[in-house]
Parts: C-alpha cells; sequence; structure tokens
C-alpha cells in the first residue's frame, strides 16, 4: 500500500512539474517579445521620427551614453536623458537619418523576473540595453551605444 501511494504522489509531482515547467516557457516566450518590442519602439521610433514610440519604449529615467574620444585623446562619457530622446525623435533627428538603418536585430541575453539586458543593432549603432519590468511593461533603462562602424580617421 504504501508502495501504491508513493507510486501515486511522484506521479502527481511530475504531472504538476511537468505543467509548471510548461507555463514557465510560455512566460518566457512571451516575455522575450515583449522585451524585443520595447527594443524595436525605440529603433524603429527613432527612424520613423516617432516620439511616442520612443516614449512607450523608454523608462522616465533612462540614460543613454557613448563613449567619445575628446580632441585631446581622452576618453569621456556623453548622456542623453529619456525626455533628450523623445525631443531628439520628435525633431526628426533619426528621420533625417533613416537611409542608413540597415537591418535592425535584438538579441535578448538574459531575463529575470523583472529585469533584462540585450543588444539592439542598426546599419549605424550598436546599443546594449538594460530593461526593467515595471507595471507590466519593459522599459529601456540604461543604454550604452557607440557607432557600428569606427569613424572615419582624419587626414
Amino acid at each position: 500500500m504504501k508502495r501504491v501511494m508513493l507510486m501515486v504522489v511522484l506521479s502527481f509531482m511530475v504531472a504538476i512539474s511537468t505543467l509548471v515547467a510548461q507555463e514557465v516557457k510560455v512566460d518566457i516566450e512571451k516575455e522575450k517579445a515583449a522585451i524585443k518590442q520595447a527594443a524595436l519602439d525605440y529603433m524603429e521610433g527613432w527612424y520613423e521620427g516617432n516620439a511616442q514610440r520612443m516614449k512607450k519604449a523608454l523608462h522616465p529615467e533612462m540614460v543613454k551614453r557613448v563613449p567619445t574620444t575628446l580632441p585631446t585623446g581622452r576618453v569621456t562619457l556623453r548622456y542623453a536623458s529619456a525626455s533628450n530622446m523623445v525631443e531628439f525623435t520628435r525633431a526628426g533627428f533619426g528621420k533625417n537619418r533613416a537611409q542608413h538603418k540597415g537591418k535592425l536585430e535584438v538579441k535578448i541575453f538574459d531575463i529575470s523576473r523583472n529585469i533584462a539586458s540585450a543588444k539592439a543593432t542598426s546599419g549605424e549603432y550598436i546599443d546594449y540595453l538594460h530593461l526593467v519590468k515595471i507595471h507590466g511593461q519593459w522599459k529601456i533603462l540604461n543604454v550604452l551605444w557607440e557607432p557600428a562602424k569606427p569613424p572615419a580617421k582624419k587626414k
């Protein structure tokens, strides 16, 4: 009798584990799609000049940074805030360069419960993104970027 009861309990545990694993897989795919959409709203919004898409993608406290070499040879960081990016988008800075956008790609590196990291690339830019899930929506919180191609050497 004990063996039968043990087999029933083990079978039940395996069945529950399988269901939970399937549920988690569906959730991960849903999260990946939402993260990818946030990255696409950021990139496509930039090139479309669509400030609403840009705003939708960004956390209000987002900071975007790029390492920049000064004429002195020293490297420093330039910054842009979420509000800067929305206004730059509205002003058409990306739309004016849409012919250079190339293929847009998003690669998701890691997802935890409420944080994720991804890479977004275009013909012009390489952006590493940190995202945070706030109120059920994925938002870009940090961006570290550089040009996809090194700048031309000055003669």
